[in-house]
């Protein structure tokens, strides 16, 4: 035996959507209700635990042998279930961790989407294949509490006997998961996760079940300061409007129409930011658009995603999803969703969160003036370092703009990095030939770094007018007739980031046109190809040594009517469709890569050198440590050591020591 199969289904009264999988297995009531296994791609067996049957002993055996390969489709579930049900310590845990491997990583490492049902289809692979539709219906009525009724006796479970035919369904269900799964992991073999990513994973996996500690009291309280206020603001909005539900979008739109007598397309964020901005003649109109924004902050969503994640420990797990960008291999945000916080700007946050943890709406309201701001601008600092420990924080500097300059090799850019780390001054003085020192605050000439600062955020990947708009241009002050200009400017100041657009795009039009491999500023591109299962991919082997896959790619006209790259990929509907992309884009792709591999590489070195990263936010790492040992210095060092892949790469890290996390 050297690969074992594995599939589970199972039961907890947790919701695992909104606790995640760590307190679902957690929950006392938690069991394994059927175990699905197959060896070395041979017949799928399935195990009824739920009615009294045992897993045969060689298999139990196989479980935890060190030579024998665990398999299963988001292997972390089965990983952490059986973990449970052996009864194996943390650090056992940790170590047989090592054992396991992740078909759903394998799909997403080579581009295809995340659920098993989806990565099938993309796959094409047959119909006595492919994972059963019914699942979800079984998994409603199996693995989750139902709700009692004088239909079902009052009963809160149901039981394998309840339905006895749609038990039968479910274990055929899970069986089916097993063959699905081995025929995707059979279709993918020709290539292969590398080592370093399976131990980027396995990494992953130690953080997040590791998790981070929550602060429970400034939950309780801000959800209770919050309801508090919600009452007082709906109050007084139905009071101006005389509406049922103030909050309601279709009846504040029609009101507000029928009082500026002007039509309104929407209510998003952005709209009513700028009708106040605009301003509005009448003061109970412009009261009720205050009132629409504090309604519409999203700080009660995250604290109850805070309440429902916190596990018996008071720590919340498995917020970090590995490879949620499967372009560029990226973490992603789970459950809580630490990647998308609101900075933090009040001034004495602590002053603040004892406020919020007291209840004490008066003295929030008579400080801070905007409690449901305050509110979210505390969203951070609920996580807190375990007892004794500080948090110890630091972040990669302009990290994205040190790699493309690196990449491209723009020599001043380098110099940049390497003196004063002052881009966007740097920027403005490349762009307009105005010498930087003239370039601060006093000088008529610092107006300039505004238009330096958006160029940096928003050209680097061969964006336009459209872009710096979208990042916010016309909202710094700048007039639109300025920013043809500004991307005129910016382009002139970088002609190498110009040709590694244009050198990417030629590259790879080139090696998918010709069947061949080429390789530019220091990326390699291929096509690789498994003819058997009709599997084809370009493929641009990064510094690191790590992969980005793009599936079935061909050449077509683009809708500028260019010849361009496109690809099979995951759209932002989260549909499998066909894509387009470009040099800028691929640029994007690359830069946003090797970003992601430093993080990566830096992660490792924070564990090697004996830290705990509990999470880690785009750039930026959060170490849980013991308070004698919670040293900046030491941990922006690390942060800031040289990759062994990129020489001449400079990197930069700052960040805090402090009781709770915060973003300024």
């Amino acid at each position: 035996m050297h690969d074992l199969s594995i599939d589970l289904e199972t039961y907890s009264s947790v919701d695992i959507r909104k606790s995640g999988l760590y307190k679902y297995v957690q929950s006392p009531d938690f069991e394994i209700l059927l175990f699905a296994y197959g060896v070395d791609g041979g017949e799928v067996k399935i195990v009824d635990l739920a009615a009294g049957e045992i897993i045969p002993r060689d298999i139990c055996e196989a479980l935890t042998h060190i030579d024998i390969t665990k398999r299963a489709y988001n292997a972390a579930f089965e990983w952490y279930c059986l973990s449970k049900f052996l009864g194996l310590s943390d650090q056992r845990r940790n170590m047989w961790l090592r054992q396991w491997r992740c078909t759903m990583l394998h799909g997403m490492y080579l581009g295809y989407p995340g659920g098993l049902a989806a990565v099938g289809e993309a796959l094409g692979i047959a119909e006595d294949k492919k994972k059963l539709s019914i699942g979800k219906a079984l998994i409603n009525y199996f693995c989750k509490p139902c709700k009692p009724s004088k239909a079902n006796g009052y009963r809160t479970r149901n039981l394998p006997h309840h339905a006895p035919e749609k038990w039968e369904l479910f274990k055929e269900y899970c069986r089916q998961d097993v063959v699905t799964e081995m025929t995707v992991e059979n279709n993918l073999s020709w290539f292969p996760v590398p080592e370093s990513v399976q131990h980027e994973w396995e990494l992953d996996l130690r953080i997040n079940s590791f998790g981070v500690k929550l602060d429970t009291e400034l939950i309780e309280g801000a959800l209770a300061v919050s309801e508090a206020i919600t009452a007082e603001l709906m109050s007084e909005a139905a009071n101006i409007t005389g509406l049922d539900n103030p909050k309601s979008v279709a009846q504040l739109k029609k009101w507000l129409e029928a009082e500026t007598d002007s039509e309104i397309d929407n209510l998003s964020k952005e709209t009513v930011s700028d009708m106040l901005k605009a301003g509005v003649p009448q003061p109970h109109v412009q009261r009720m658009l205050e009132l629409r924004q504090d309604l519409s902050k999203s700080s009660v969503k995250k604290y109850t995603a805070m309440e429902k994640a916190i596990c018996e420990d008071g720590r919340a797990r498995g917020l970090i999803q590995f490879y949620g960008a499967n372009r560029t291999g990226r973490w992603a945000g789970r459950l809580i969703q630490v990647q998308n916080l609101p900075r933090t700007y009040i001034e004495n946050l602590s002053l603040a969160r004892d406020y919020v943890k007291e209840k004490n709406i008066f003295m929030l309201k008579f400080t801070y003036g905007d409690v449901p701001d305050t509110l979210s601008q505390l969203i951070r600092t609920a996580f807190i370092p375990s007892e004794g420990n500080k948090f110890a924080v630091a972040d990669f500097s302009a990290i994205e703009a040190r790699v493309i300059a690196w990449l491209a090799g723009e020599s001043w850019r380098q110099e940049v990095f390497a003196t004063h780390g002052k881009i966007y001054e740097a920027s403005a003085s490349q762009m307009f030939h105005v010498p930087i020192e003239r370039i601060k605050k006093g000088n008529p000439e610092y107006a300039l770094r505004a238009k330096g600062k958006v160029a940096e955020l928003a050209l680097g990947y061969q964006g336009g007018t459209g872009a710096l708009i979208n990042m916010g241009a016309l909202k710094m002050g700048l007039l639109e007739e300025e920013l043809p200009e500004i991307v005129s400017a910016w382009r002139s100041a970088n002609p190498r980031i110009k040709d590694l657009w244009q050198s990417l795009e030629n590259t790879a039009l080139e090696v998918v046109q010709n069947c061949t491999a080429a390789g530019t500023h220091g990326l390699y591109f291929s096509r690789e190809c498994d003819p058997l299962n009709g599997i084809d991919f370009l493929v641009i082997q990064l510094p690191s040594g790590r992969k980005l896959y793009y599936p079935q790619p061909v050449i077509m006209e683009n809708k500028f009517g260019r010849p361009a790259i496109h690809y099979m990929g995951v759209g932002d509907s989260g549909k499998w469709m066909q894509l387009s992309t470009y040099g800028g884009k691929l640029t994007e792709n690359v830069v946003q890569a090797i970003a992601r591999d430093c993080l990566a590489v830096t992660l490792h070195r924070l564990e090697n050198a004996g830290y705990q990263t509990v999470m880690h936010i785009h750039d930026e790492a959060v170490v849980d440590c013991p308070a004698e040992c919670a040293d900046l210095d030491t941990l922006c060092n690390i942060m800031k050591q040289p990759m062994p892949w990129a020489p001449g790469l400079i990197l930069n890290a700052d960040g805090f020591i402090g009781d709770y996390y915060k973003k300024e």
